[in-house]
């Protein structure tokens, strides 16, 4: 089933270029929910009285990618992985905001396990994340990328290795060190 979302998926990126213009609305069909899934899970540990909720999160994160139609997206897991860095921008944004407006709230350690992505009062750790995360990228900007799409994005170790175009191993070799390097670069403080 995914494999034929993805294809179909994938042929109304194609269409998105511009010959089409019913492509923008089966796009909107085809990825709401998972977008707003995703979404979801970013914000299900934030406090009740958080004013980001995830449709607001998934609209903004589609006016961006509006601004990336002539991309030339080539597959599902790149849409995705674009729509990430879109969501991580936005959620970063939204955390260094708040962190400026409450400064040294008495957050917790943010969890980079795969299972667990909360952000809940955590803004501080979330920026300090992607402060880590640009350091990262200064030093091995793949790391960096694979970190962005498995967390921010939620794919897959599969669809993000389609997304990068490397192998599988790659990809979970990577996550591997990327965690570890950034656990030990937040708690060094940088």
């Amino acid at each position: 089933m995914r494999s034929r979302q993805s294809s179909e998926l994938t042929d109304i990126l194609r269409g998105w270029d511009g010959r089409d213009s019913e492509a923008a609305t089966r796009l909107v069909a085809a990825v709401y929910d998972e977008l707003r899934g995703l979404a979801r899970r970013h914000l299900a540990s934030e406090r009740t009285d958080h004013t980001l909720q995830p449709t607001a999160l998934v609209h903004e994160t589609y006016l961006r990618l509006i601004d990336h139609q002539r991309s030339g997206w080539k597959s599902r897991a790149q849409f995705f992985a674009v729509a990430a860095q879109s969501m991580r921008r936005i959620l970063v944004d939204y955390a260094r905001a708040h962190t400026a407006a409450k400064r040294g709230s008495g957050a917790e350690h943010l969890s980079l396990d795969e299972t667990d992505i909360p952000l809940g009062e955590r803004a501080a750790e979330l920026v300090a994340l992607d402060n880590a995360l640009s350091q990262l990228a200064m030093r091995d900007e793949r790391k960096s990328r694979v970190v962005e799409l498995r967390f921010f994005g939620g794919l897959t170790l599969e669809e993000t290795a389609e997304a990068m175009d490397v192998s599988v191993a790659t990809v979970r070799r990577d996550w591997t060190f990327a965690k570890a390097w950034l656990h030990r670069a937040i708690k060094n403080g940088g």
